[in-house]
This record gives structure tokens, C-alpha cells and sequence, in this order.
């Protein structure tokens, strides 16, 4: 089936009257501060309740470089078709960000992805199985082939080639959610997605060492590196360094977590279709923190609830406060997932898959 980039025009979402942001409540908070629902540290009070916007990022080596995805909280790489990954970067804030992309096309499940947070579906077209959810009243999405916000949202680079040089910024993301009508802050349901870890009290995992995490995807066959004096992963895909053009700056996050998915082609031209519900009572999964890795089961109650991590124990997993990378990746090629200790014993792994 195709994917509609920039041949179909939608109809333009009704208008929803506008709230009050909604803030995180914390009796321990310092002044002026909110935990953020995103990475669980504190933040300013005046962003802490307003919705994130989840927007669309194309990940192939023409869209590279990419702009402002260092800003984001959470990026999810999930798989589309050819064996290629597509991120969808989660900003909680996007003040100050110029040029955000490139943006692209959306795929059905993303939307689920992104309503688990409640944030606000950003994407420049859609393949049709996508159309059916992008028309429901609940889902607040900005799409670049909306003529009523395209140009007052996206703008084009004139230095990159179509479909990878469709770019958006803070002003753009603000004034499409005036445009559309679309409230600004969490819903009064919304109860977060992640448990975090309290201030003291950082997550040390009781599992295998994993300075060197490979999730297996294909195209762009990237890793993560521990830094063990800053505590995060740095990122690494198309065999360099991935960085963000926008401030020259390499990807790094504190979290990563592997959510295997139940998947099927959708049609004959190989469009795939990754299922945000485990198929059983839960999927199975990784959590990366600190140089280590642990098993993971995951559920969801519906298609747009959270996401729920649980450990060997079947309980809660605590995350560490700090950014995340969501690794979704089809259920058969678990095995593609490695850890290793040193650099030259994945250089060696890779030298023999070839």
C-alpha cells in the first residue's frame, strides 16, 4: 500500500477547546520545579504539564544529518519497511529548536506509541492504514499535508533533496497547535508512563555487564556505548558516531529499553505491521542502565494505554531518572540482540556476519 508524503490532502481535525497546563505535583519538588513525566529529573514548573510533542524523524543515510534529536526525552526506533528504522523523537520542551527533522511520513503504530504519552502526533503524510486512526477526534496530530498548517508548521531546506528536507521548529509545533485548536497541556487522566527512581536512590541492575549494547537492527546496524564516568550510552549508527547536526553534538541517553512486538506484513508490498499489544499476556524485553542489561516482560491494556515493564520478579521496573531510547524490534530476531564488554569483540562479531 502506499505511503501518502505528499500526494493526499486530509481533512483538517475540529477544533478542542483549550486547557490549563497541568503540572506534576510533588511536595518535595524545589521551588519552581516538577518532576517531568518523560525522564522523571526536575524541571521548570511552567513546561513540567505541558504535552510533548512526538515527531516523526526520518533515520535512512539521505536523511542524515539529522536536527534538534538530542533535545528529546525519548526516542523510539522502531522498524518500517525494507528493513529500515524510523525514530520518533518525544520533546517535552522545544524551546529554542530552529529546525527540527527532517520530518517524516507516519506509520499506524507510531500513533500508539506516541498516545502513550499523550503527546501531540507530529508527521509530514501517512500510509493509508494509518488514515483511519490519524480521523479519530482523540488523536492530536500536525500533518505537513494539512494545507491549513503545512507551510505555518514545516519549511523546507532548499539544500536537501525531497522527501528528507521537510524540517519544523518551536514556532511552527506552537502556532499548529493554535491553528488546530489543540489543548496545550496533559490530559486530568494522564498518570505518566515510566517509574522513576528518587533522587538518592539511582538503579543498579543485578544483571549481566553491558558496556556495549547492539539491538540488531540491519540497515543501520548501530550500537550504544557505556561512558561509565557521565553514566549514559553513547549512540552510534551507519558505523559513526550519530550525531545532531543542530549543535554537533553525539546522542546519548541514560535508559535503554528493547520491546519485542508480535508483527505481520499487511500486504503484498511488505507494509509492516507492528503490534503495540503482546499477543499473549506480555512481550518480552531488555532494560540498559548503568553498564548493565536485565530481562523484561512487557503488557498494555489496550492500544493506547502506556507500556508496563516488569522484572523477573514480576515487578515494576525502576527507571533511572535521565533520557531513554525505546528499541521496538520484531519478536523473531531476538537473538539478534547482543551485548559486549569491549569494542574489538564487536568489531570481531561484525567482521563475521560478514
Amino acid at each position: 500500500a502506499p505511503v501518502k508524503e505528499e500526494e493526499t490532502k486530509p481533512e483538517e481535525p475540529e477544533e478542542t477547546p483549550q486547557e490549563e497546563p497541568q503540572e506534576a505535583k510533588d511536595e518535595n519538588a524545589p521551588a519552581g520545579k516538577a518532576r517531568s513525566y518523560l525522564t522523571g529529573e526536575w524541571i521548570d514548573e511552567a513546561v513540567a504539564g505541558n504535552r510533548p510533542y512526538a515527531i516523526m524523524i526520518g533515520n535512512t543515510v539521505d536523511a542524515l544529518p539529522q536536527y534538534g534529536i538530542s533535545d528529546a526525552d525519548i526516542i523510539y526506533e522502531v522498524p518500517v519497511e525494507g528493513s529500515i528504522t524510523r525514530l520518533m523523537a518525544i520533546f517535552q520542551d522545544v524551546t529554542g529548536l530552529e529546525k527540527i527533522g527532517s520530518t517524516r511520513s507516519c506509520r499506524h503504530y507510531f500513533i500508539y506509541f506516541a498516545k502513550e504519552f499523550d503527546a501531540i502526533y507530529v508527521h509530514y503524510g501517512q500510509a493509508i492504514y494509518a488514515e483511519p486512526i490519524l480521523d479519530r477526534d482523540d488523536i492530536h496530530n500536525i500533518n505537513g499535508m494539512d494545507p491549513s498548517v503545512e507551510s505555518l508548521v514545516f519549511y523546507r531546506d532548499e539544500n536537501r533533496k525531497a522527501p528528507h528536507n521537510a524540517f519544523t521548529s518551536e514556532e511552527g509545533l506552537k502556532a499548529g497547535v493554535e491553528k488546530l485548536g489543540y489543548r496545550s497541556a496533559y490530559s486530568d487522566t494522564y498518570q505518566g508512563h515510566y517509574q522513576f527512581a528518587e533522587d538518592d536512590a539511582p538503579v543498579n541492575l543485578d544483571g549481566e555487564d553491558a558496556k556495549i549494547v547492539s539491538p540488531g537492527y540491519f540497515i543501520n546496524n548501530p550500537w550504544f556505548v557505556y561512558n561509565e564516568e557521565e553514566g549514559v550510552y553513547y549512540r552510534y549508527a551507519y558505523k559513526k558516531e550519530h550525531m545532531d547536526a543542530a549543535v554537533d553534538e553525539q546522542l546519548k541517553v541514560k535508559n535503554i529499553l528493547v520491546q519485542y512486538c508480535n508483527w505481520e506484513y499487511a500486504d503484498e508490498n511488505g507494509y509492516l505491521d507492528i503490534k503495540t499489544i503482546p499477543s499473549g499476556s506480555s512481550g518480552a524485553g531488555k532494560y540498559i542502565t548503568n553498564g548493565k542489561v536485565i530481562d523484561v516482560t512487557w503488557t498494555k491494556d489496550n492500544e493506547d494505554s502506556p507500556a508496563r515493564y516488569f522484572d523477573a520478579s514480576g515487578q515494576e521496573i525502576t527507571m533511572n531518572q535521565g533520557k531513554t531510547w525505546v528499541c521496538i524490534a520484531r519478536d523473531n530476531y531476538q537473538d539478534r540482540f547482543h551485548v559486549y564488554q569491549t569494542e574489538e569483540e564487536l568489531k570481531e562479531a561484525r567482521a563475521s556476519e560478514q
